[in-house]
């Protein structure tokens, strides 16, 4: 009882902390800039580590976790590929698109893959794109809530149901209060804590292990063949075909709207380049030390049940009471830092990008809160009745918005004059074929979810632009 009542006040406490965050953000939120881009002020540090925490959540300290205690060695391929794709959109889409958010008055990354269609297919590509938006985000934030009923379980003798729901309300209060500020704000303080949390508990496993070469010496004992292979089940092609899938989570970072948003609200270049440096050397911390964590389970855990407890399971038998009160904390401020800024995406997708000012006159800032308390309740909804991994929830809205969106955004950024009808199509097909693949084969391939749909939507944006039409239209004239 001792133990549950440090936890609690400690998590009592940090949640405070973001409450009156978004307190204070609410007198910096006056008009739309404001609550959807923090009226483009984002410094680096703001900006890197918020931009880090909402991409990450708490499938990089749970589900990555586990699916290193289940997969072994071989699950070292993700960290370069998660960092790759991080480091080259923060290389080339962030000045871009930056500079495009500016010149073109973009506010959200709908507006971005309208660019400068009109009519008929401008609000068809509009409508395509919010609904996609909301979807993937109902299943993103709904595996943040059920990571929220992991930690409080592991820690307090509550039922799941209580633990969703609380996790739900505290992220949608302050989400409510001062959008994209207290968004921002409240997400890099969360990335530090994880940052910490994540050098703090894998350094106390190696000790608790006799160092690295006991660390070594525990792994191939405990682990099967396969699982201490670095190349796993795979060989040659087949491990080839493993490592693109992979870094398939790395090019879906191009079309996450929660990510993108970052580049459009950064101040200036400064920001930008020393945000690059500071944003890629905290994934490689991230990954690389819940790598070690999951590796270190099957030496220090016995009877370990879900996998995704792992973290849990060693956090509780290396720390005392307060500190893991502070690695519970951490765990929530990995979900409410994703989901938070997917709440605000959406709903910046409903009531900015779908128009409700101008055909109702109904502020936007009030109908973006009225979409964010829905789109919680439909994730809470998703989370109780359609049980799911962490690791798959999360993958596979990944993959469906990286696959509908980064294509677009790429060409945008690199000034391809794609035919609006191929954008619309590109979007629709690149997610069609990344939710038919998931939802159709019991374990796909990861290469067929996540790599093919997103390099069909580049060959549609980059195959099919003004100038061949009209090249096309001119031979065919002659």
């Amino acid at each position: 009882m001792e133990r549950e009542i440090v936890i609690l006040l400690t998590l009592i406490s940090y949640n405070s902390a973001l409450l009156l965050i978004g307190f204070w953000a609410t007198r910096r939120t006056k008009d739309n800039s404001d609550f959807f881009l923090g009226g483009r002020g984002l410094g680096a540090t703001v900006a890197s580590v918020s931009y880090a925490a909402s991409s990450s959540s708490a499938w990089s300290l749970l589900g990555f976790s586990g699916m290193v205690y289940f997969l072994g060695a071989s699950a070292i391929w993700f960290v370069p590929g998660i960092m790759l794709g991080h480091y080259l959109s923060w290389k080339f889409i962030g000045p871009r698109l930056m500079e495009q958010s500016r010149s073109k008055n973009y506010l959200t990354t709908t507006d971005l893959l309208a660019g400068n269609s009109t009519g008929t297919i401008r609000q068809c590509i509009i409508v395509t794109a919010s609904l996609f938006i909301v979807i993937s985000f109902a299943f993103y934030v709904a595996a943040q809530f059920e990571a929220s009923a992991n930690t409080f379980s592991s820690s307090f003798d509550i039922s799941k149901e209580m633990a969703v729901v609380i996790g739900a309300t505290i992220i949608m209060i302050y989400t409510l209060l001062g959008g994209f500020w207290a968004v921002s704000v409240t997400d890099t303080l969360q990335g530090l804590l994880m940052v910490a949390v994540s050098i703090l508990l894998p350094v106390a496993a190696v000790i608790a292990m006799g160092g690295v070469g006991g660390m070594i010496e525990g792994l191939r004992t405990e682990l099967t063949p396969e699982q201490f292979s670095l190349t796993g089940q795979n060989s040659a092609l087949a491990f080839l075909g493993l490592m693109v899938g992979v870094m398939g989570l790395s090019i879906g970072a191009f079309g996450q709207p929660q990510l993108l948003t970052r580049f459009m609200a950064l101040k200036d270049e400064q920001a930008l380049r020393r945000g690059r440096i500071i944003a890629t050397t905290w994934f490689g911390l991230i990954f690389g030390a819940m790598y070690i964590v999951g590796l270190a389970g099957h030496v220090l855990v016995d009877n370990v049940g879900n996998s995704e407890l792992v973290f849990f399971d060693l956090t509780n038998q290396l720390f005392p009471s307060i500190l893991a009160g502070i690695v519970s904390a951490a765990v929530l401020s990995a979900i409410m830092s994703t989901a938070d800024s997917q709440l605000l995406v959406a709903a910046s997708a409903v009531s900015h990008d779908l128009g409700f000012e101008k055909r109702f006159g109904v502020s936007p800032i009030l109908i973006s809160r009225i979409v964010i308390v829905l789109l919680c309740l439909a994730s809470v909804w998703i989370t109780l009745q359609l049980p799911d991994s962490i690791f798959d929830r999360v993958v596979f809205a990944w993959s469906a918005l990286g696959s509908a969106f980064g294509p677009v955004v790429i060409g945008r950024a690199l000034g391809a004059r794609t035919r609006q009808e191929a954008v619309l199509a590109a979007m629709i097909i690149g997610f069609s074929i990344t939710v038919g693949v998931h939802f159709t084969m019991a374990a796909p391939p990861p290469l067929l979810e996540r790599v093919v749909p997103f390099l069909v939507g580049l060959i549609i944006v980059f195959g099919v632009t003004e100038k061949r039409v009209v090249g096309i239209q001119t031979e065919a004239a002659e």
